[in-house]
């Protein structure tokens, strides 16, 4: 459950996908960090009153299966060992998936696919990528204050299609 305080919205979110034993809801689950939604720009707008409650949900069951997917670009050097495979230039990056990795790939595709083509770029650009509304307005050549609507239609088909609400 999210509480407001002083701009913030914080809910507790398990690592790791440890949930609280069945029959325990209502209670912290093993391993929990604390995080302000009101961080993000959808976050943002929510606090805001600019978009609804099963929006946000949408949005944020959106953006957790791009995070769990590790979609967002690398920052780093990759320090793990090199191919094992003949080819030069070779790289391991898209054999390190894991069975969960894969899956939320699945899912963030089906989902994105589901808000259809015109949509994915503002859900894109705003839940997953992090980008202020007037960047992401900018970026795709709309005019001022387009972007709210075009999200909120795109979040609208996410909650649609995660059955929200």
């Amino acid at each position: 459950m999210a509480q407001r305080s002083y701009g913030r919205l914080l809910v507790e979110r398990a690592i790791d996908g440890d949930e609280a034993p069945k029959g325990q809801r209502g209670r912290r689950p093993a391993r929990s960090v604390t995080v302000n939604l009101a961080d993000s720009p959808l976050g943002w707008l929510f606090a805001r009153g600019l978009v609804g409650r099963l929006l946000l949900d949408a949005g944020e069951r959106l953006r957790a299966a791009w995070e769990r997917a590790q979609l967002s670009p690398s920052v780093t050097m990759a320090w793990s060992a090199a191919p094992v495979s003949g080819r030069r230039g070779g790289s391991s990056a898209g054999m390190d998936l894991n069975g969960a990795q894969i899956d939320a790939k699945d899912r963030f595709h089906a989902a994105i696919d589901a808000a259809g083509p015109g949509l994915a770029d503002i859900l894109w650009r705003v839940v997953c990528a992090g980008e202020g509304m007037r960047e992401a307005e900018s970026a795709l050549g709309w005019t001022a204050r387009a972007g709210k609507l075009v999200l909120t239609l795109a979040l609208d088909r996410l909650a649609i299609y995660y059955r929200i609400g």
